[in-house]
């Protein structure tokens, strides 16, 4: 078993162990002062239950926990602590929180807090996360602030905008015969779908989004608010215990090909590159993502710098440019072509997004002022004829949820994802892997059968829609919305994306882009990293082994636990099938091959493993 924190995920620091609470058959972890992964008889019933406090850019504040009691017995446990924020200019906002649970299976969480000084928040109160898997789609009961009830369900695809709103309760089935309901008061509770921002929840939390943010909780006033679960039910029913058992491996039919594999090139990442040549050569992407963004002030050096690497490199190229809007769209297009000419690049395609479209809209919000997306695409085909157009989001799937584009225009759809928007975490951001499917079909139910393309999607937030820009990390902690995560050096983000592949792979995408070749998004170790500079980081195995796989059958492929192992397989039109597994755990965990031929296997901590 690999024990060293550097190699598993490129830093030394690891995320706060979790005290496990129990009583009777209700468990839940206490992290930080919030509860994950709240349990009956081992089921999962809720994901979280955490009181947040947001600054202005959507940032999450870190409170420091002090006076923690933890008392446990038997039938009952308790929590108690002090906490404090610090937001800037001085402000100051202090809580103290209880929470307590009975072998009842009854659950509450309270919280007061006192603003020192007037302190300005996006957001104060308390998050609820409901998981997805067994629930998306499923009945739950809701009731409202007026006091009505309504029966509905949970949204089985992506809902862009929030499913339900002014809510006092919700309720849910556990398992058959056992519900949970899930009671808010201080305040008024709505719900968001967390699978916009490929979180694998849906969110209920506090103080609606049509009303103002920032706001500012007035110096002086305590704001209180209470979480109770109440879980009732058939009382002898069980749940079997997961993670214990091997896991097995199941394959299926063979489907569509698996999707060329694409790699995202910065103007000023080039250098690098062709210093590194070979290792590139070596890599084998089928497609050279090339950005290109006027309004960082790209221009023709940038795309001289292009034409070396598509030259030295034999893939396919795609333009990623930037829609400036800043006047006539032909002039602008027009304008970019002919520098694409001057410097002599080749494109095999180009995708085009306005650039106020890479900054979010949030519900109640009108869209920033842009030109008709069916003008743009049209001056783009007349600046760039005779090669594929694309268009969607340079962003997140949440914005090309929210402002459907003109699909008959284009002939693919893109967008990519970022695992850290909300919490940076290593099982939050494991976690969102559960929905990159949800996200698939969601688009799929738009879009059709619209040529499909993801990324560059990377743990690091290459872009911050949410906010004034993505976070600094020079010190290498795992930060919501940072612009680097030190897990892309670690054996981590390996398996986040063959995890990542293989959640994908059943929506038959043209194209799959995880990384750069260098950088903070690359596949090459920069200084300080668990391997030398210049050498390959564990991801370059990834993707390398996704670039074989381009092209293959996909061949479906099941875990009997995909929440700590997942398959990725492709068979070749000789008939051999490659497997890829990838452990998403920080343990060892025992698979059983015999499906594949084989008996069993011990996959390490975060270990990739190919068989075939």
């Amino acid at each position: 078993m690999t024990t060293d924190p550097f190699l598993l995920h490129g830093t030394r620091a690891v995320d706060a162990e979790p005290v496990r609470l129990v009583a009777g058959p209700l468990s839940a972890d206490f992290v930080n002062g919030n509860l994950r992964t709240i349990g009956h008889r081992s089921v999962e019933v809720l994901r979280a239950v955490a009181y947040i406090v947001r600054d202005r850019d959507w940032g999450t504040y870190e409170p420091v926990l002090a006076d923690l009691v933890i008392e446990q017995g038997d039938d009952r446990f308790s929590v108690r602590y002090s906490a404090s924020c610090e937001g800037p200019g001085g402000s100051r906002l202090d809580f103290r929180a209880t929470i307590e649970g009975h072998a009842d299976g009854s659950l509450s969480f309270d919280v007061s807090a006192l603003p020192e000084s007037d302190f300005e928040t996006n957001r104060c109160g308390f998050c609820i996360l409901h998981p997805i898997a067994g629930l998306a789609g499923s009945p739950v009961k809701i009731e409202h602030t007026d006091g009505s009830v309504a029966d509905t369900k949970l949204p089985l695809l992506i809902d862009p905008w929030q499913p339900f709103k002014n809510m006092r309760a919700i309720t849910h089935q556990v398992r058959p015969g056992v519900s949970a309901e899930c009671r808010m008061e201080g305040d008024i509770f709505e719900m968001e779908d967390q699978r916009n921002w490929s979180d694998a929840s849906y969110k209920t939390y506090v103080r609606p989004l049509a009303l103002p943010w920032p706001y500012v909780l007035p110096a002086g006033q305590t704001n209180r608010q209470t979480i109770t679960l109440r879980i009732t039910g058939d009382e002898k029913s069980t749940a079997a215990t997961a993670g214990t058992e091997p896991v097995h491996i199941e394959l299926g039919a063979a489907g569509a090909k698996l999707p060329d594999i694409g790699v995202v090139m910065y103007p000023e990442d080039v250098a690098a590159a062709l210093g590194n040549l070979s290792l590139v050569s070596k890599l084998g992407p089928q497609q050279l993502l090339l950005h290109y963004d006027p309004t960082r002030g790209h221009g023709l050096d940038a795309l001289r710098a292009h034409t070396r690497i598509a030259a030295a490199f034999p893939a396919k190229t795609t333009l990623e440019c930037v829609v400036a809007c800043a006047g006539d769209l032909d002039v602008e297009l027009f304008g970019v072509a002919e520098m694409v000419r001057q410097a002599g690049l080749r494109l095999d395609a180009i995708a085009v997004s306005p650039s106020v479209d890479r900054q979010s809209t949030p519900p109640g919000s009108a869209w920033p002022a842009c030109p008709p997306l069916e003008d743009v695409y049209a001056a783009a085909r007349r600046a760039f004829p005779g090669i594929r157009l694309g268009g969607g989001m340079f962003s997140y799937f949440t914005e090309l949820n929210r402002k459907r584009v003109p699909a008959g225009e284009l002939d693919f759809i893109t967008h990519c994802t970022c695992p850290i928007v909300h919490a940076a975490d290593d099982l939050s951001v494991m976690q969102s892997l559960e929905a990159l499917a949800f996200i698939t079909r969601s688009t799929r139910a738009i879009y059709g059968a619209k040529p499909y393309r993801i990324g560059p999607s990377t743990i690091a937030m290459r872009q911050n829609p949410y906010g004034g820009a993505t976070k600094d990390n020079p010190h290498g902690q795992r930060i919501a919305m940072a612009n680097r995560d030190p897990r892309h050096a670690g054996l981590f983000a390996a398996a986040w994306a063959i995890g990542y592949a293989a959640r994908v792979a059943p929506a038959g995408l043209e194209m799959l882009a995880l990384s750069s070749f260098t950088g903070p998004f690359g596949v090459l170790a920069e200084s300080g990293e668990p391997v030398a500079e210049g050498s390959p980081r564990p991801i370059f195995q990834a993707i390398k082994g996704l670039c074989e796989l381009a092209g293959l059958a996909h061949v479906a492929a099941k875990t009997s636990d995909e929440t700590r192992v997942l398959a990725l397989a492709g068979r070749s039109a000789s008939g051999e099938t490659v497997v890829w597994l990838a452990n998403l755990t920080a343990d060892d965990v025992p698979v059983d091959v015999s499906a594949l031929g084989q008996g069993n296997l011990i996959v390490s901590p975060y270990a990739i493993v190919r068989i075939g």
